[in-house]
């Protein structure tokens, strides 16, 4: 992974030894940390390198130190030194602006945790960020564990469950924090999220083994858990979360790349320029040189053109354009606005390829909704209703059947008390208010959508959940909990009813429910039909269904549980068939319908992306099934979409699988095909292996959704970097959280949202913006504004430099190349930096290829700048030769009026000229006053100039000018004809063109008002048909099936048992802190 610069890597071999409340023996690296561009000392060396890596800049250089020479320059040796030191000087202080702001809102967050070192002990409450990585001692839950959320390092929903060890769990007081004695030897630094390695010997007692359960990393948020106690095992760059980041590049945008090689290019013709120019010189002075006793050998030499920078304007136009405000991407609930941290990427906005997204908190809000659900064949929430950000569960004809004796009313019952029955929630009640703790925020989801029919759940024992409904107290026993976990697809709960039945409720994916339903359910077909109802909206879905036990089948069940419990080899399978054997002969009641909120306008942003020919890979840390409902919900994955599922074990069976792929696409590999993806991390892992990234690539790249689930921080970065080496297309990556920080800083260009997961995302960003929505006008709007503005003004900059300059080669022929200039060295220099600019900023600022209606409006407006057809390097060459032509007219014609005139008024005719014809070249709305404002600042600098000498001793050759040349008829003659003459050649050029395009339809449409355009015609970005036959013959690895809507976001494989932890709490006991012994003998001995 050579393209991988870690901020500071660590030797991952060297083990080390912390020593508990000893902080004079610990030595290790400080908290602070800094993703800046630049630092203090390292400022000077990294922003010249950045600076002189630009062509443009290095040849002014070098022409500068020219210049130095005596008699090599005929401009003097100042003339290009002071503009590059107005460059320098500027660009320096946007840069500093630009890191400044960028370090003060890494820094803003958290400062306190700066003072953190190896060694201490830090407590965190409710809400915090871990601000290094530490080894857990204590907490204020049952069992001493804590929830975290570790979406930040993961992308997942659900919160993780972390337990610290029996020896530490009752060290709570700060007397018995202070007088902790021991050390802890634990593995080195790494970049690995599930490993850790380490010992814990404490004086007194036994060694006791450290795993990844008892440590909390930095960037996890403490959730559900008032306290915590932990010792800090790594800190700032040693971190694991700070082991996956890499160092920010400098990021360089493609025009910037194809003008330094133009200019290295022009450079060449430069020194051609330079050799004619020689041997003019020596056979001009071999034919004339004995009667030319006005020059003398001294004073001999030859004309060499230097070009001056025009980077000036161009960089000045990028950073005041950045600061502007669009109030369509002003988030209001937060009041933040769209923000541009970088001022040399506002083209690449306008040429984007490839969109890599993040899901979680991306995409979505991260916020479980009850919306839909199905009982006993009846639908409810289906009814039309006002949507908005807090639409929940409505609709009052679920409660009018159940409390008008519906015959479906047993039926809600049973469905309303499972669903407040069956799960691991735990409820705190504050007054007469009561939350939810729950590490699955879709279980969290349903009790509420319960709670608001009428259902309460208001206590949990070890032992049993009490339920508040219909004005009574219900009680159900809770005698065991059947687990969930990725293979099982669902959880169950045996429960004694309050009536005394023996019952099993359940809730999982469609697949398994349905395969084990009695011949007796109900509602079948009904609930099937529903189910793919949910689907098609993207909506994540559960089938809920229950079964009566008798006492003798329980105690059976009961007897083998027990057995089972003590295996000791394959104990996780085995309970798994355990559970198989009493999950059986269900009866249906209904599903449930859960909502993961996507952001306002995430469907129509993707939709309108997709007509703009831009391909959207998903890249998530989440489970298949959850990235694939969000898929659907946004309308990547459609119904008719086939699937390309990827999964396997080893490097064979993956390079096997993507073979046969591609073998089965046939002449279709390579184009982009309506198919989709789906890949998850331990498979992309061999994917990405040197023989099989190539072939990998090329089945990704013909697909139209590429999915990519459960992925380390470090993978996504992977993908980007794979896309971006191999494929000639800009990419974009966009995420929330810190785990999305690899992949914004790898991609051309990297945005970053503020959301709820920190401001991580958006620090180590490009661009900021606050919804995923405003990526469509960034991208369509701005993005093709900056395109054909940084585009135009590069073209007309080059265009400017080559007449004035091809002029003096013309004057060479004139002046027997003996090195005389025809402009005056100052106003050369100031050509530019003053007299030109006004029309570049103006062009820069107010250039609208056509406006932000139309650009939204026609999203396949955007192919126009993706496929860079406005700006390549066949149109940069022929504005070279449009202004070689004009540069002879802009000679040789003034020339011709003038030759028995004043030559004074030869040469400032031709500059003027020069100025007007480029200042019209590019017409836009604001063209006039870029062309009278610059005349009108040419003149007065001119008048004024020409009365500097003697009393300011520049320049004697322009005393007295102003007088005789604004006097001359020829000056006002030559000033308006010039130019018409040289714009002939461009108006019958356009004239004479006879196709349109798709842009000039639109600006034909918005001058004469008319009727909207019909895109579905010639004018339609058609993406390539592929055939269904050729579908038809792909492998079994195709799925045409509709998503299973099944997404269950619930902790498996944890430290501590779903049912231990469930049996760990007394809600109806006074909230007060258990020691770990006291919940432990309770949980397993009462």
């Amino acid at each position: 992974m050579g393209w991988r610069r870690p901020l500071q890597r660590t030797d991952v071999t060297k083990a080390r030894t912390i020593y508990l409340n000893e902080p004079h023996r610990n030595s290790f690296c400080k908290n602070s940390i800094s993703t800046a561009k630049y630092s203090l000392w390292s400022f000077l060396p990294r922003y010249l390198y950045l600076q002189f890596s630009k062509a443009a800049n290095a040849f002014f250089l070098f022409i500068t130190i020219l210049q130095q020479i005596p008699d090599v320059s005929p401009t003097g040796k100042y003339t290009t030194l002071l503009p590059l030191l107005i460059i320098l000087v500027i660009s320096g202080i946007k840069e500093i602006v630009e890191d400044y702001v960028s370090l003060l809102l890494l820094n803003a967050p958290n400062p306190t945790a700066l003072g953190v070192n190896v060694g201490d002990i830090v407590k965190a409450t409710d809400g915090q960020f871990l601000p290094a990585d530490v080894v857990l001692i204590s907490s204020s839950q049952p069992q001493a564990t804590c929830y975290v959320a570790t979406s930040n390092l993961d992308g997942e929903t659900n919160l993780k469950i972390r337990q610290a060890l029996l020896e530490t769990a009752e060290i709570q007081t700060e007397k018995q924090l202070s007088s902790l004695s021991g050390k802890i030897e634990c593995e080195g630094p790494n970049c690995h999220f599930n490993n850790f390695i380490g010992t814990l010997y404490l004086n007194g007692k036994s060694p006791v083994s450290i795993g990844p359960d008892q440590v909390l990393l930095r960037g996890t948020q403490l959730k559900n858990t008032d306290w915590i106690f932990g010792i800090v095992v790594y800190t700032g760059f040693e971190t694991k979360f700070m082991q996956n980041a890499v160092q920010s590049p400098l990021k360089r945008s493609r025009v910037e790349k194809v003008t330094n090689v133009q200019i290295l290019v022009l450079f060449l013709m430069l020194l051609v320029m330079a050799l004619v120019s020689c041997v003019g010189a020596a056979f001009w002075n071999g034919t004339y040189g004995e009667n030319t006793w006005y020059i003398g050998k001294k004073g001999k030499r030859q004309s060499v053109p230097f070009w001056k920078p025009f980077e000036l304007s161009s960089d000045c136009v990028a950073w005041l354009s950045c600061s502007l405000q669009d109030e369509d991407m002003h988030y209001e609930r937060n009041d933040v606005y769209a923000m541009a941290r970088t001022s040399s990427l506002n083209e690449e906005l306008g040429q984007v390829k490839y969109l890599f997204s993040d899901k979680t908190g991306t995409l979505t809000c991260n916020i479980m909704t009850f919306k839909k659900c199905t009982i006993a064949g009846i639908i409810y929430g289906d009814r039309p209703c006002p949507i908005t950000e807090s639409s929940e569960f409505s609709d009052p004809k679920l409660l009018e059947n159940f409390e008008e004796d519906h015959p479906t009313k047993e039926y809600i019952k049973e469905f309303l008390f499972l669903l407040s029955v069956c799960h691991t929630v735990v409820p705190e009640r504050d007054g007469n208010n009561i939350s939810y703790q729950a590490s699955s925020p879709d279980e969290a989801a349903l009790v509420k959508g319960a709670k608001k029919l009428g259902f309460v759940f208001t206590a949990r024992t070890p032992y049993s959940v009490t339920i508040e409904a219909m004005g009574e107290e219900f009680t159900f026993q809770i005698l065991n909990v059947l687990e969930f976990s990725s293979n099982r697809k669902r959880m169950s709960v045996i429960v004694r009813t309050p009536t005394g039945q023996l019952r099993l409720y359940c809730k999982g994916a469609d697949s398994v429910i349905y395969e084990r339903l009695s011949e007796d359910s109900l509602f079948v077909k009904e609930t099937l039909t529903h189910l793919e109802s949910f689907a098609r909206e993207g909506l994540r879905t559960l089938c809920i269904a229950y079964i009566d036990l008798t006492e003798l089948e329980y105690q059976q069940w009961l007897a083998m549980y027990e057995e089972v419990c003590t295996v000791v080899q394959d104990r996780a399978q085995s309970l798994e068939h355990c559970y198989d054997t009493i999950e059986k002969k269900f009866l249906l009641l209904g599903a449930t319908a859960i909502e993961d909120r996507l952001q306002a306008r995430v469907p129509e942003t993707i939709a309108n992306l997709l007509k703009a020919n831009i391909r959207i890979w998903l890249l998530t840390g989440d489970k298949e099934e959850t990235a694939v409902n969000i898929a659907y919900s946004c309308k990547l994955l459609s119904g008719h979409m086939l699937h390309i599922q990827l999964n396997a074990n080893s490097l064979e069976a993956t390079q096997q699988m993507i073979d046969q792929n591609c073998q089965d696409l046939g002449a279709l590999l390579g184009k982009e095909n309506d198919l989709a993806l789906i890949i998850d991390g331990k498979t992309l892992k061999h994917a990405l292996h040197f023989e099989v990234k190539k072939s990998f690539l090329n089945l990704a790249l013909s697909c139209r959704a590429v999915l990519c689930c459960r992925l380390s921080p470090l993978q996504k970065a992977e993908i980007v970097d794979l896309v971006k080496s191999h494929v000639r297309a800009i990419t974009l990556a966009i995420g929330d959280g810190a785990n999305d920080v690899g992949m914004i800083q790898t991609a051309h260009v990297g945005v970053g949202i503020s959301g709820n997961e920190g401001m991580q995302a958006t620090n180590n960003s490009d661009y900021a913006i606050a919804q995923f929505s405003h990526l469509e006008k960034l991208l369509l709007v701005h993005g093709a504004w900056s395109y054909f503005r940084v585009t135009k003004c590069v073209l007309y900059c080059f265009y400017k430099n080559v007449v004035l300059y091809i002029i003096e080669l013309w004057f060479a022929f004139v002046n027997g190349f003996s090195g005389q200039i025809l402009f005056e060295r100052w106003c050369i220099s100031l050509y530019n930096v003053i007299f030109t600019s006004l029309p570049t900023i103006t062009l820069g600022i107010f250039e609208q290829c056509c406006s932000q209606e139309s650009l939204l409006r026609y999203p396949q407006l955007y192919t126009i700048s993706q496929t860079g057809d406005i700006f390549n390097i066949k149109v940069l060459w022929i504005q070279c030769i449009n202004a070689f032509v004009h540069s002879f007219i802009l000679f040789w014609l003034p020339t011709k009026m003038l030759k028995h005139g004043n030559s004074f008024i030869v040469s400032n005719i031709c500059q003027r000229a020069c100025y007007s014809v480029s200042m019209m070249f590019f017409f836009l709305q604001f063209s006039h006053l870029a062309i009278w404002g610059s005349i009108l600042i040419w003149l007065v600098f001119f008048t004024v100039y020409s009365f500097f000498w003697p009393t300011i001793p520049i320049s004697p050759e322009m005393t007295g000018q102003a007088s005789m040349v604004l006097a001359c008829p020829y000056f006002w003659l030559g000033f308006f004809l010039v130019p018409i003459v040289c714009l002939i050649q461009n108006v019958i050029w356009k004239s004479n063109t006879c196709s349109r395009t798709l842009l000039e339809v639109v600006r034909e449409m918005e001058s004469s008002r008319g009727q909207e355009l019909d895109c579905s015609g010639e004018f339609e970005f058609l993406l390539p048909a592929c055939s269904l036959y050729a579908l038809c013959a792909l492998t079994a690895s195709l799925c045409f099936a509709l998503a299973g809507g099944y997404a269950f976001s619930q902790v498996e494989h944890a430290v501590i048992s779903q049912e231990e932890l469930v049996r760990s709490y007394d809600t109806t006991k006074s909230k007060t802190r258990r020691t770990f012994s006291t919940a432990f003998s309770e949980s397993i001995f009462e």
